[in-house]
């Protein structure tokens, strides 16, 4: 593991840019990143980056639920457009919107349980659902009532975050500087990840961890330009004019089918690394 750092309060003002009450995180986030081993530059740079992006550096503590009828049909159509249920009803309703989309899942009851509501996203990362939380309470040691009290207080905000992080094994990518993989893990997809990517650039300047981007991999397709696409086309016995057509299309599936490749037209890693040698 690489070298072990203790936060400053000069750092954590830094980390938390534009966040008035940044002083009320510095002992919990002194407390609590140790304790779950959040500490080194990678790992509080990418738990910065991800919980930054989650919680708008660490300003909004409780899920927004607050839609418009037209926000509903538009974000949540499976629930009321799809579903015929009039979003007018539920127009700027929070509590009744949380009740309805997430009703029957994550471990909540039914519409009518009020779990929806009550289990609502709280913390840094967003904690949401019935099961989640009692994994959460259960671990600290408290009652799912406590839970929630605690999930509203700066201490319990990251402390949940900081449990999550620790379940989801989130160190690993973290140590190998992976935004993506730990967006993935955090979010299920990449929802976010330039933002993400940028709150972990500028965390680990700020930590004075070292950091070099990985280059994208080349990707030519239909309509892509440049000099690879005419290195691909002179390889190919192609006339090289740097702009990927029709038949440059064509001839990449033919060679991509002859070289046991799956004949996509598109020059990925490997067609590239095979046709090339790069």
């Amino acid at each position: 593991m690489k070298s072990e750092m203790d936060l400053t309060s000069d750092q954590i003002e830094h980390l938390l840019h534009g966040n008035p009450d940044w002083e009320e995180w510095v002992a919990p986030m002194q407390k609590l990143l140790p304790k779950y081993e959040v500490n080194t530059a990678e790992r509080i740079a990418m738990f910065m980056a991800q919980c930054g992006h989650e919680s708008n550096n660490f300003r909004v503590l409780e899920e927004n639920l607050n839609y418009s009828a037209v926000g509903l049909n538009k974000i949540f159509p499976k629930y009321f457009e799809r579903a015929g249920r009039d979003a007018n009803k539920y127009h700027r309703q929070p509590e009744r919107i949380a009740n309805v989309v997430y009703s029957g899942r994550m471990g909540n009851g039914d519409e009518a349980s009020g779990d929806g509501w009550r289990f609502r996203g709280r913390g840094v990362i967003q904690l949401t659902g019935k099961n989640n939380v009692s994994r959460f309470a259960e671990y600290v040691g408290m009652s799912l009532d406590k839970v929630i009290e605690y999930l509203g207080t700066k201490e319990g905000a990251l402390e949940s975050a900081c449990w999550y992080w620790k379940i989801r094994n989130l160190n690993e990518p973290s140590d190998a500087c992976d935004v993506v993989r730990a967006t993935k893990l955090v979010n299920g997809g990449t929802i976010g990840l330039a933002d993400r990517q940028h709150h972990y650039e500028e965390a680990m300047k700020i930590l004075g961890g070292k950091y070099t981007p990985k280059p994208r991999p080349v990707l030519l397709k239909l309509h892509s330009t440049g000099d690879e696409v005419e290195a691909v086309q002179r390889k190919l016995g192609l006339a090289a004019d740097g702009h990927f057509g029709k038949l440059t299309e064509a001839a990449v599936i033919a060679w991509q089918a002859n070289n046991g490749l799956t004949p996509d037209g598109i020059v990925g890693p490997q067609t590239m690394k095979k046709l090339l040698g790069v």
